[in-house]
């Protein structure tokens, strides 16, 4: 394959890109609500493939251990099992950020426009726009807040499809946080 095409089909979803992008997210990022919801649904990719990532993670240990050897005590599975799992927490806590900033963005909007409207100084005609932007953030503001139920959805799914090929995986006590991501999928 010639080093400018991308990668296609099963292949590109086998690992991160080469040439990872950086998003950088801002309040306009939180306000555009397509824009938004495009970045959630790159970060979610992983989710959406992961027993393919599994089968994938398995073939390649089981190749490395052919060309290197086992490494510690672990067996493929376990190795394949731990690597995918530090992707998946990992893309977990990136949404989680992403989610509660935007929440977080839409809200001092809501509080700006809320104290501007308070100002008695403002015409008739500025206090309904305002009122009636403070409605829109409102709109936006339960948009973003249902992606988080949606993020509970698709982490209890793929916790699911992670359990069903990692039956005896346990995540590390080393990070707190990835236990209680475990544990609430569970639950869930």
């Amino acid at each position: 394959m010639a080093p400018n095409q991308p990668q296609l089909g099963s292949l590109a979803v086998q690992g991160p890109s080469l040439k990872p992008q950086t998003i950088h997210v801002s309040p306009t990022t939180c306000q555009d609500l397509s824009l938004f919801k495009d970045i959630l649904k790159e970060y979610r990719r992983l989710d959406d493939t992961i027993v393919m990532r599994l089968n994938r993670a398995n073939a390649s240990m089981r190749d490395k251990d052919r060309i290197q050897g086992l490494s510690g005590g672990s067996t493929l599975q376990d190795q394949a099992c731990e690597y995918i799992w530090r992707e998946l927490v990992a893309n977990w806590k990136r949404r989680t950020q992403l989610v509660e900033y935007c929440v977080s963005v839409v809200d001092q909007s809501i509080t700006e426009k809320r104290t501007s409207l308070e100002d008695q100084s403002q015409d008739p005609a500025s206090q309904r726009k305002t009122q009636g932007q403070i409605y829109a953030d409102e709109v936006k503001r339960k948009q973003v807040h249902r992606e988080l139920t949606v993020e509970e959805i698709v982490r209890k799914r793929s916790a699911d499809a992670f359990r069903s090929r990692c039956q005896y995986f346990v995540p590390p006590q080393t990070d707190a946080e990835a236990r209680k991501m475990w544990e609430a999928a569970q639950k869930e």
